[in-house]
């Protein structure tokens, strides 16, 4: 019945929402990679200098999978009925979970634009920290990825 129906849609939601963000996490060291260090580098570099506001060129490559995730997002709220409505729901909210844990580690921890330090308390977050901090050591080479340490570095 109805609470069988429910229970499936929220199931396929959390399913989708937490492969999609692991998912990001691979798109995001491709992107970081190939495209933001390469085609891209003149708009990312900006991210590899002294910052001199608290905005960089750099952040509107990080917005660019916002609109996405809305237009996924509100897919699953006003689509038609059917699994690829629910499944685009998960999608969007997978997109957005990445953004947002990207956000306050990335900007907030690592690079300080949030007082988000108190995350330091747990040994994986000062990890994560040490990897980006490596990658920016490094003459801007590997490693590309972000959450995930076992990158080659």
């Amino acid at each position: 019945g109805f609470l069988r129906q429910v229970s499936m849609k929220i199931a396929l939601w959390i399913g989708t929402t937490l492969v999609v963000a692991v998912a990001m996490e691979f798109w995001a060291q491709f992107l970081h990679g190939a495209v933001w260090h390469g085609i891209l580098w003149k708009v990312h570099r900006s991210h590899h200098r002294p910052r001199k506001t608290w905005w960089e060129a750099n952040d509107a490559l990080s917005a660019l999978h916002a609109p996405i995730a809305i237009a996924f997002i509100l897919y699953g709220c006003r689509g038609p009925e059917g699994v690829a409505r629910e499944l685009l729901f998960g999608v969007g909210l997978g997109m957005t979970l990445f953004g947002i844990a990207y956000f306050v580690v990335h900007d907030g921890l690592v690079h300080g634009r949030l007082p988000v330090q108190g995350l330091l308390r747990f040994a994986y977050f000062a990890k994560v920290r040490d990897h980006h901090l490596l990658h920016h050591r490094k003459g801007h080479r590997a490693p590309y990825g972000f959450f995930r340490l076992n990158e080659h570095a």
